[in-house]
């Protein structure tokens, strides 16, 4: 499984909205990640789910945000179903990051035989709103 941050994702979303969720987002002072989870066709589908225990980790202090909220994904220990040939779309929030922070990993902490999502040397953007795909 790869793990990729997409930069300038080719994503509608109406302008109105978009406003509203910035705001929202500069005012909580979160960080939010939204991931494209692809199933291929020659597959027999997957499972996936999100560990509570999933954090962002400031990598130039101890500092580590907490995920507050998911969208689209179940949480441990149960599993959301992903048939072939799908494109499943999920959305994890977490606390915000130090100000001063530039660079950070996404690591989900788990003792999941099939592995966790990890994601490292995410460069910090000016919206905190990243875009991560995962073939």
């Amino acid at each position: 499984m790869s793990l990729e941050v997409i930069t300038k994702p080719s994503v509608k979303i109406d302008p109105g909205l978009l406003d509203k969720i910035k705001s929202q987002i500069q005012e909580q002072g979160q960080v939010v990640l939204h991931f494209l989870y692809y199933t291929p066709y020659y597959s027999y589908g997957s499972k996936i789910r999100i560990w509570p225990t999933s954090y962002l980790y400031d990598l130039h202090s101890s500092h580590r945000s907490e995920m507050v909220h998911c969208e689209n994904i179940t949480l441990y220990p149960d599993w959301q179903d992903c048939p072939p040939g799908s494109m499943n779309y999920f959305t994890l929030v977490f606390s915000g990051l130090p100000k001063n922070c530039t660079i950070f990993d996404f690591v989900e902490e788990c003792d999941n035989e099939g592995g966790s999502f990890t994601l490292r040397n995410i460069k910090r953007n000016k919206t905190d709103v990243y875009f991560i795909s995962i073939m």
